[in-house]
C-alpha cells in the first residue's frame, strides 16, 4: 500500500497524510513526501537534489543536510515512509508501507523494483523458528539483472 494513495495532488496528499498522522505538516516534510511519490527508492543524497536543485534549497521549501536526515527519520518513525538498505547501496527511502512486498535489485545498474510477495499477505515474515526474537519485520531482495542491463551485456 502507497501511503495516501488515491489523494488527489501531490502536495494534498502530503498534508492530508501527514495530519493523519499526528504530524505537523511543514514544508520540508510535504517536500520529502511528494518527491518520494514520483521517485520512490530515492537517495537521500538524490531527495535533496530533487527537492531544492541548488542554492536557494530553503526558498524551495525542502530540507536539506542535517534537516533532511531528520525528516527521514521522523518519517519513518511515523511509518509514512520506508527504509530500504540494499547491502552496497546506500539507504533509500519509499511511500510503500505496510504490506508485504519485496525488491528486486539490478547489480549492475543499481534499479530496484518492488514485487509483491508470492505467497500473499504475511506468510514469509514468520520464521520457522523465532530464536527468542519478536520480529517486526522481513526483508526479501532478489539480486540479478534488469532487463536493460542483460541487452547491454549480451551486446558485443
Amino acid at each position: 500500500m502507497v501511503a495516501g494513495e488515491g489523494d488527489a495532488g501531490p502536495h494534498l496528499f502530503a498534508g492530508d497524510l501527514l495530519k493523519r498522522r499526528g504530524l505537523r505538516s511543514t514544508a520540508q516534510r510535504r517536500a520529502v513526501l511528494t518527491a518520494l511519490q514520483g521517485h520512490p527508492h530515492s537517495t537521500a543524497a538524490e531527495l535533496e537534489t530533487r527537492i531544492g536543485g541548488g542554492a536557494d534549497k530553503a526558498e524551495a521549501g525542502g530540507p536539506s543536510g542535517q534537516g533532511l536526515y531528520n525528516v527521514l527519520e521522523d518519517l519513518t518513525k511515523a511509518q509514512l515512509i520506508r527504509c530500504i538498505e540494499p547491502a552496497g547501496s546506500p539507504a533509500r527511502y519509499e511511500l510503500r508501507v505496510g504490506d508485504n512486498h519485496h525488491q528486486l535489485v539490478c547489480r549492475r545498474c543499481g534499479l530496484i523494483e518492488d514485487v509483491d510477495c508470492s505467497v500473499g499477505a504475511a506468510a514469509c515474515l514468520s520464521p520457522d523458528e523465532d530464536k527468542g526474537f519478536a520480529v517486526d519485520e522481513a526483508e526479501i531482495t532478489w539480486w540479478g539483472l534488469c532487463s536493460g542491463c542483460q541487452e547491454a551485456v549480451a551486446r558485443p
